[in-house]
């Protein structure tokens, strides 16, 4: 089965499918352009790439020729072939649309793989073919914390280790560090039966912030892994907008109904899915993306 990663660049999704043989990603070029050319309409992007394509190609250019063809699922649901480009091929791409838009662009699209971030998402990934994941604790703060060693390994000299010191985030204190030992036990003893039960499991683990990063991250794999094993679902988290979960997430500690909503609303029982969890790894990385 092909890895598609679905990266966002203004709230906007570029899609790429991995080429194992090749060892490296091909990119759409439709969501690309929608993009450069700030267009929501596919029709009209479609239309405008078929245009471009030809001229470049009359042009004895080798973007309008170098173009290879892979499934992408389309606005009507089915998988249909759409041009895609590499790396190199979507810098050549960039070089069409001069001015300051396209030039933030490609500062987003040159950032590196080798950045924590990009290193940790990629371990997220490996997380679903390994059999560690078989071996995970499941809604304990020990599952917690083995998720997050096995994400941020080598990448931060505190991964899987409690904090020792106090954070906040926006004005909201977490639970005081010389408490959270505390803390983190009752959490361990909540039920974790009924979605209700889960869902209040996971906001009282957000609050406490067990770890001094990377808790966003690691907590969204602990709750989906409790659904997963207590109620065979998980969320479909491409269901669920950047800026509702992180606003619903922030009012959770005193009135929890719009993450309940928004949650509930979002889970699929595509539990063997391993397309789901990798969007699932794209869209969590994207809520941490300032």
């Amino acid at each position: 089965m092909e890895k598609i990663s679905i990266r966002f660049f203004d709230d906007k999704e570029v899609r790429a499918i991995w080429d194992e043989e090749k060892y490296k990603w091909w990119f759409s070029v439709l969501d690309i352009v929608a993009v450069l050319i700030g267009q929501d309409d596919y029709a009209k992007t479609r239309n405008y790439w078929k245009y471009l394509k030809a001229k470049l190609k009359k042009e004895n250019g080798q973007l309008g020729s170098g173009t290879t063809q892979l499934k992408f699922l389309a606005p009507d649901w089915k998988k249909r072939l759409a041009d895609v480009l590499d790396h190199n091929g979507i810098i050549a791409l960039w070089k069409q649309f001069p001015g300051k838009k396209a030039n933030r662009f490609m500062e987003w699209f040159t950032f590196s793989d080798e950045m924590i971030d990009g290193k940790s998402k990629q371990k997220a990934y490996a997380l679903f073919e390994s059999s560690f994941i078989d071996h995970l604790e499941v809604g304990t703060t020990k599952g917690l914390q083995q998720i997050h060693a096995y994400l941020f390994w080598g990448l931060y000299d505190f991964s899987g280790q409690i904090r020792q010191k106090n954070i906040s985030k926006n004005g909201f204190q977490f639970a005081m560090a010389q408490y959270l030992g505390g803390t983190l036990k009752k959490i361990d003893q909540m039920p974790e039966n009924a979605f209700d039960e889960i869902v209040d499991k996971y906001i009282d683990m957000n609050i406490a912030h067990p770890f001094v990063d990377g808790n966003g991250r690691s907590t969204r794999i602990w709750l989906d892994l409790m659904f997963r094993k207590r109620l065979k679902k998980c969320v479909d988290w491409s269901k669920i907008r950047k800026y509702e979960y992180l606003n619903a997430m922030i009012g959770s500690a005193q009135d929890s109904n719009a993450i309940r909503h928004l949650l509930k609303n979002a889970l699929t029982d595509e539990i063997a899915s391993r397309e789901m969890f990798m969007k699932g790894v794209d869209y969590s990385y994207y809520y941490e993306e300032n």
